[in-house]
């Protein structure tokens, strides 16, 4: 039996969601070093000039997915809308939840200074957030947190490929404060 042909239709199959590693053991019934084996063989097969796709990991989610050198020729394939662009807000609000995540709705509101409930339903519509379960605060607002989906959109395959941000030693919360209410 050939389990790297039996992987590459699961992978097929799944499509943009991908398969998870364990779906992948416990259908595969193999080790997780023999995964990693017949996994590490097919990205080396996927790896030739005369293949299209490359398998990417995201989150122990394993995921066909085109080759970045062959871009130009989908581009024409795919429309673009205007709808799948984000805003700057929606950006605003994927940043404050990928590097602050699992994070209230109330929470992001107070990092942003305005209210984030529109912004917030047209993320988890894209799949670009989810709810992440319950606050133990007050009234259990619910917690978010981005998706696997958020990852692949922007090419990350963990939230450890994020940028780092530093802020200066040097600013306090007076100077922040000072800053935004200072009358000019």
């Amino acid at each position: 039996m050939n389990l790297k042909a039996i992987l590459e239709g699961f992978l097929y199959v799944s499509g943009d969601e991908g398969i998870s590693k364990e779906k992948l053991l416990s259908v595969l019934k193999v080790s997780d070093e023999e995964l990693q084996k017949i996994v590490s063989e097919y990205m080396e097969d996927l790896e030739l000039p005369d293949r299209g796709l490359r398998l990417e990991i995201f989150n122990d989610n394993y995921k066909l997915v085109t080759k970045k050198e062959h871009a130009d020729f989908y581009k024409d394939l795919v429309d673009a809308e205007v709808s799948e662009t984000l805003s700057p807000a929606a950006l605003e609000t994927l940043a404050i939840i990928a590097y602050n995540g699992p994070i209230t709705r109330l929470m992001v509101d107070e990092i942003r200074g305005v209210s984030s409930v529109y912004v917030i339903r047209k993320l988890i519509l894209k799949n670009l957030i989810k709810e992440a379960g319950r606050s133990d605060l007050p009234g259990r607002p619910i917690l978010y947190e981005v998706t696997d989906q958020f990852l692949d959109y922007f090419g990350l395959k963990s939230l450890s490929d994020l940028p780092k941000i530093s802020v200066p030693d040097e600013v306090s919360q007076q100077d922040l404060f000072d800053f935004k209410y200072k009358e000019e």
